[in-house]
């Protein structure tokens, strides 16, 4: 069976259905990075920049992001992807060992080491070293880890030749690392070296449009995996996706629409509310107390209630509308009623309507939101 490509209209909640194979060069970035939004586009465009160089890179963002992916990205697309990309989760090493993980060991280096052994970095040498969780690292490993970057050499444990290596390093952490600096629990000096090039990938609330894109990437997966045919994703689901603010960012997004996949019968998927856990919708700035406060007509609530979504959504007239179910245009007049944000603002998303409506292709009207005093 052709695979088949599914797209979301945000603006009639719609879904439409093509036999393309793969998804269009629009909605994928490399590396099987799959998204159009314009928060991706700058992440892949720092990306490509960087790639080319030798330049260290150190990779931020929360948990299920797709730190590792980037890393691959940048591995593939720098003059070293005939070499060998070497990942290694440090908070995955055992306690004590992350030395000789790295750096290799002699025998008898210690209890247990009844030969010799060669560690990451060699392994690892011109090609692509890949560190996640590196705010893991132990400060004695943090000092041999600098070394390497100054000097570009190590010994292995319990040895004393030293081994030159020419290794280009890329790093991830979900931690806030110069929190880390500031409290002495990382070295600033090896801080310096790792974040020479810093790529903060978004979590997935960030980045609302690439929901539909990534929901109908991992159906398509899933449905060839389990041969099942299921073909499109029901609207009120797609809607149900885009209200969830995610916080197990793709990687929650993924396993829902696998456990969805199970779960479907017929040729469109189902998701139902208890696979969203918690269910977050946004979190309010005042909560609902200032939604209420001072015994507001039902004219001045739907005034507060748009102001807050499109407050809490960073302005993405997409991600509003889907969360108010209405239309694009419909949430643009309530703005213009309710003259919400600024005038400038305002012109911003009348100039994407008008985009959209000429034919020239969908045009990215997201934005910081600036309520008016």
């Amino acid at each position: 069976m052709t695979p088949q490509l599914l797209s979301f209209q945000p603006v009639t909640g719609a879904l439409a259905v093509s036999t393309a194979g793969v998804l269009p060069d629009s909605a994928v970035g490399l590396a099987g990075i799959v998204g159009r939004s314009s928060v991706l586009r700058h992440v892949l465009e720092r990306m490509r920049r960087v790639a080319a160089t030798d330049a260290s890179v150190l990779i931020t963002g929360e948990t299920g992001t797709g730190k590792e992916l980037l890393a691959r990205a940048i591995h593939q697309h720098s003059r070293r992807a005939a070499r060998q990309l070497v990942p290694v989760n440090m908070a995955a090493v055992p306690e004590g060992l992350a030395a000789a993980e790295l750096f290799g060991h002699e025998r008898g280096a210690y209890t247990g080491a009844d030969r010799a052994r060669a560690g990451r970095f060699e392994v690892a040498d011109r090609g692509t070293l890949f560190l996640d969780e590196i705010g893991e690292l132990r400060p004695d490993v943090q000092v041999l880890l600098l070394r390497v970057l100054q000097e570009g050499e190590f010994e292995r444990l319990g040895g004393t030749v030293s081994r030159r290596v020419d290794v280009r390093l890329v790093t991830a952490t979900n931690r806030d690392v110069e929190s880390e600096v500031r409290e002495g629990r990382f070295r600033q000096d090896l801080f310096y070296r790792l974040n020479v090039f810093p790529i903060r990938l978004p979590p997935l609330r960030e980045r609302p449009d690439d929901i539909p894109i990534l929901a109908d990437h991992f159906l398509q997966q899933t449905a060839a995996r389990f041969d099942r045919c299921i073909q499109s994703i029901e609207p009120e689901s797609m809607r149900r996706l885009l209200r969830y603010a995610w916080p197990g960012n793709i990687r929650q997004l993924q396993n829902v629409i696998e456990r969805s996949v199970i779960m479907s019968d017929g040729g469109q998927l189902v998701v139902a509310d208890s696979s969203l856990p918690d269910a977050p919708q946004g979190r309010p700035e005042r909560g609902e107390a200032g939604l209420f406060a001072g015994n507001p007509t039902l004219e001045e609530i739907k005034k507060r209630y748009v102001n807050h979504l499109l407050t809490v959504t960073r302005g993405n007239m997409v991600r509003a509308a889907a969360i108010l179910d209405v239309d694009r245009r419909s949430l643009y007049r309530m703005v213009e009623r309710y003259q919400l944000g600024t005038p400038d603002l305002r012109r911003h998303w009348e100039d994407g309507l008008a985009t959209r409506d000429s034919g020239l292709g969908t045009r990215s009207v997201d934005a910081e939101f600036i309520a008016e005093p």
